[in-house]
């Protein structure tokens, strides 16, 4: 990455965390713009090029639906030029459910950006979802904060976000949860281990989670649980090239029991082990144990 700039798009719903990833990147060595007009762009771009001297420039832009819809139509267009004058750029794109954002704005007090006089909170995020939409699918990768504090979602972007940009290899996350607490929204593949044996069911695991022996060496007595993980890995070991070779930056991958204590913890550190063997950047995520969420490789 010799001379490149780094350009991010940070974008994604209001309330959902944007400025605290800009911050983070900001900290990072980013040179960060919030709320620019995305017509403006290519006149930052420039402006960065022809003042930043040196190895790697990064720059990162907050763009969302304060922007102008034309601008935004406009945002996919100008990113591809961009990339043909060997400009290297990510969209990063965070959000939340409704009830979270809800949430957050009664907590906060601070008044919707799209909000009109007399207008619902409620009528003002869904507006916006709208808005954005277009935007939300064009990503490189969708980060879901429902679950995430603010040192979470730091932790996300300075593991997965400027490590990519330092490393320049598909970032790929493992990522465990329970059904119960509902599907992660950002998940590329998804797999479900509920028809496997509970470790719940025996009493003196219980209270235990998929980081205890104990439950590592229950769930690896069943021929099932093992060749479950091997047909999990040998898929993702075949398809993670092609994703890197389509020039994919992120790939997130979500492993499924019934309450993200047990069988899915236990799987995602063991497909995750046998995917570091020929893939460096993986990363593991544990959604439903609370003291530990995001672990570097």
């Amino acid at each position: 990455m010799s001379g490149e700039l780094r350009l991010l798009i940070v974008s994604g719903l209001s309330g959902s965390g944007k400025s605290v990833a800009l911050h983070v990147l900001e900290d990072l060595g980013y040179y960060c713009i919030d709320n620019l007009p995305a017509g403006l762009l290519t006149a930052a771009v420039n402006e960065v090029r022809a003042h930043e001297v040196g190895a790697v420039k990064q720059l990162a832009v907050g763009v969302d639906a304060r922007n102008h819809t034309k601008n935004l139509d406009a945002l996919p267009g100008l990113l591809q030029e961009l990339r043909k004058q060997g400009v290297s750029t990510d969209i990063i794109f965070l959000h939340a459910n409704d009830e979270i954002l809800l949430q957050r704005y009664s907590e906060s007090r601070r008044r919707h950006p799209l909000a009109e006089k007399g207008q619902q909170l409620r009528a003002a995020i869904e507006r916006e979802r709208t808005i954005l939409n277009e935007l939300q699918l064009s990503a490189d990768l969708i980060i879901d904060t429902s679950r995430s504090s603010i040192y979470e979602l730091a932790e996300v972007i300075r593991s997965r976000v400027d490590r990519r940009g330092v490393e320049e290899k598909l970032s790929v996350l493992i990522e465990s949860f329970g059904f119960k607490h509902g599907i992660p929204t950002d998940a590329d593949f998804v797999f479900d281990l509920r028809s496997l044996p509970n470790p719940y069911w025996t009493i003196t695991l219980r209270g235990l989670t998929g980081l205890d022996p104990e439950v590592q060496d229950f769930l690896d007595s069943h021929d099932k649980f093992t060749a479950m993980c091997e047909d999990i890995s040998s898929f993702l070991a075949r398809w993670i090239p092609h994703y890197r070779d389509a020039n994919r930056g992120y790939l997130t991958v979500a492993i499924g029991c019934t309450g993200g204590q047990h069988r899915s913890v236990h799987m995602t550190e063991k497909v995750a082990a046998e995917l570091r063997k020929h893939h460096d950047s993986v990363l593991t995520r544990h959604n439903n144990l609370p003291e530990l969420r995001l672990n570097p490789d």
